[in-house]
């Protein structure tokens, strides 16, 4: 089964490798032109570093289908970033978005506190009209060293629905170069999920960086509600997403998978 109604659980060795949410709202034009002063005073206690950085924008394409399309650049788009002392969480505000990511995820209570001043205080300074697109995204990358699970394949560790072929008894794991699962679900009638699940290795872009040699399983979901949100109901659609993901992610995982993340 794709999803579960097990309760929810805090695992201590959880997978979690980041956790983003985003919300997009129709565009502000001065927050890509001042300097968000205010919006960081009020956040500044939690949030003291501060950059600012210029984002290319894909080019617009228009005309085509006709004799003379015309491909025309687009303006950069400021992206202000707020990070708390440790550089564990990150907040960006432009004039389309404001998001909150953290590579320390140790359960939605957290990660709903540290939300609450900075999304409060952007809707009183800047008063979006609604909130377009509300999304969270969980990155999770299990590794059975750290699992304690290096001898057992991942087809006993994660659900038929992501594991596919590696379940077939005359297929061994290093003979597959590539199994992975793309789902997108509906969840509700304005929710829904964009799912990757697989085996892989992570590659770090970093100059010069080590490479990670051990294969590890992706589990990436992103979950969004679209439409008009209004903004006092931002933080009930996030409880919603949410509530969602967990279903989506005890279903994906198996007993074995529960037990080692369990365990530290």
């Amino acid at each position: 089964m794709l999803f579960s109604d097990r309760p929810r659980s805090h695992y201590p060795n959880s997978p979690a490798h980041e956790v983003i949410c985003q919300l997009r709202f129709p565009t502000i034009l001065t927050i890509n032109t001042v300097e968000p002063a205010d919006f960081q005073e009020a956040i500044r206690e939690d949030f003291p570093q501060y950059a600012r950085r210029q984002d290319a924008t894909p080019p617009k394409v228009s005309g085509l289908g006709g004799p003379n399309p015309r491909v025309e650049q687009q303006p950069p788009v400021t992206n202000y970033h707020f990070l708390s002392a440790d550089g564990k969480w990150k907040l960006n505000l432009t004039k389309d978005f404001i998001a909150l990511s953290t590579l320390r995820y140790t359960g939605w209570e957290e990660f709903a506190r540290h939300l609450d001043k900075p999304l409060a205080a952007f809707i009183k300074l800047y008063k979006p009209a609604y909130f377009q697109r509300v999304g969270i995204r969980y990155i999770n990358l299990f590794s059975r060293q750290k699992l304690g699970l290096e001898d057992v394949p991942w087809a006993e560790l994660f659900a038929p629905a992501y594991t596919g072929a590696l379940r077939e008894p005359d297929i061994r794991e290093d003979q597959v170069v590539n199994c992975s699962s793309d789902l997108l679900l509906k969840l509700d009638s304005s929710c829904q999920a964009k799912i990757h699940a697989g085996p892989g290795r992570i590659q770090n872009n970093a100059p010069g960086a080590q490479q990670d040699p051990e294969v590890k399983f992706i589990f990436d979901m992103d979950l969004s509600m679209n439409g008009q949100t209004p903004c006092t109901l931002a933080a009930a659609a996030l409880e919603t997403l949410h509530g969602h993901g967990t279903r989506v992610f005890e279903g994906a995982v198996t007993d074995r998978t529960r037990d080692a993340m369990s365990t530290l």
